[in-house]
């Protein structure tokens, strides 16, 4: 379904990923680990568009992504909950979620159905779907960020540094909440970035890592 095919990406004349290939099938769950600086976020920002590509192919479903603009990527049903959030402090929780899928002009009734989705593999998020969002604890916007991308995700989600920061018992919820993914969305492939491949364990069939910028099969 996502095939990285020789990506290569440079940042102010520094190469950051080198020849970068592997591929996700349809349903798959899949880890990317590596360490801070070893170029993790920015293969997540090359599949969104978020980065040029000097060289290399990124194809979903036999499309080539390059004809895709970033802005329309989460039209073909890709979801992305990047590293740092990025949610907005004044909109409710809710209203975070629902963002996406009203910039996708997504029928009323079909972007209920998704958030009572959200809402069931994140059961917590719905008990403070009311508040606003600057007012969340970094794991609550971490279990925020997760639901967005599901908003839009279904088909692929990317999952960056999910667990980063998390106090033990978040970090535990949080991996209850993508079990129960997996569950509810058998068919939905993730990709999560993660530094501690110890924390992906339960969580995921197959596992890259990732070296100054250069990425290889690996056992967790």
């Amino acid at each position: 379904m996502l095939t990285l095919d020789g990506v290569d990406v440079s940042i102010a004349g520094t190469r950051v990923l080198r020849g970068v290939s592997f591929s996700i099938a349809e349903g798959a769950r899949v880890a990317l680990v590596g360490r801070n600086g070893a170029g993790k976020t920015t293969t997540f920002r090359a599949i969104m568009g978020l980065v040029p590509m000097t060289a290399g192919r990124i194809g979903f479903d036999n499309a080539d992504l390059a004809r895709v603009p970033a802005h329309r990527r989460t039209a073909i049903g890709i979801g992305y909950a990047p590293e740092e959030r990025k949610l907005f402090p004044t909109f409710t929780v809710e209203e975070n979620l629902r963002l996406p899928a009203e910039v996708l002009k997504l029928p009323r009734d079909e972007i209920g159905r998704r958030l009572e989705k959200a809402y069931a593999i994140l059961p917590e998020v719905k008990d403070f779907a009311d508040r606003k969002a600057g007012g969340l604890s970094g794991g609550q916007g971490k279990m925020v960020a997760l639901g967005r991308a599901l908003m839009v995700g279904t088909r692929l989600v990317l999952l960056d540094e999910p667990f980063q920061g998390l106090a033990p018992a978040l970090a535990k919820r949080y991996g209850e909440a993508l079990l129960r993914l997996r569950k509810a969305e058998p068919g939905l492939a993730v990709l999560i970035s993660e530094s501690n491949p110890d924390l992906l364990k339960p969580m995921v069939d197959t596992a890259f890592l990732i070296e100054r910028g250069e990425v290889r099969p690996t056992a967790l």
